[in-house]
């Protein structure tokens, strides 16, 4: 029941986010861009060894910036919607927020865990910052996913 409920919350803020409920701007990303992105970024990171873990740190460094961008332009845009939605709308819409930052939250607890690795750790932290940044990949594509 918690899942369906995190589900129909998701769908409710993507429906924000994605739905069109304000006219789209030159910033906005469509999940499918999302899904693109967090392949090829996952895919350039696997490609880094240890040597490399500078230019891997720039490159999540980045990706995870323009995913914070997307989660205020989000927040945003239910913050501007939030007087025409109803209670329900409204419990769904905070209930995503809560759990999309606490996706986020892990993402940077793996991302400093990669950040400050070992030679000998970098394989691991790889795999647990890339698991974790597809979770919160997922959880946009799947809510944008009842719209298609």
């Amino acid at each position: 029941m918690k899942n369906y409920r995190l589900i129909t919350a998701l769908t409710a803020v993507m429906l924000l986010c994605f739905g069109g409920l304000m006219q789209a701007s030159a910033e906005d990303v469509s999940a499918k861009d999302v899904k693109q992105e967090t392949k090829e970024l996952l895919e350039t990171l696997k490609g880094y060894s240890a040597e490399q873990k500078d230019e891997a740190v720039k490159k999540t460094q980045k990706a995870l910036k323009a995913f914070d961008e997307r989660m205020e332009r989000l927040e945003n845009r239910i913050d501007e919607e939030w007087e025409s939605m109803d209670q329900s709308a409204r419990k769904n819409a905070r209930a995503v927020q809560r759990e999309l930052r606490r996706q986020r939250l892990k993402v940077a607890e793996w991302y400093g865990s990669l950040k400050n690795s070992s030679v000998l750790a970098w394989d691991h932290m790889k795999e647990g910052f890339s698991k974790s940044y597809q979770s919160l990949s997922d959880a946009w594509e799947d809510a944008s996913n009842e719209f298609d």
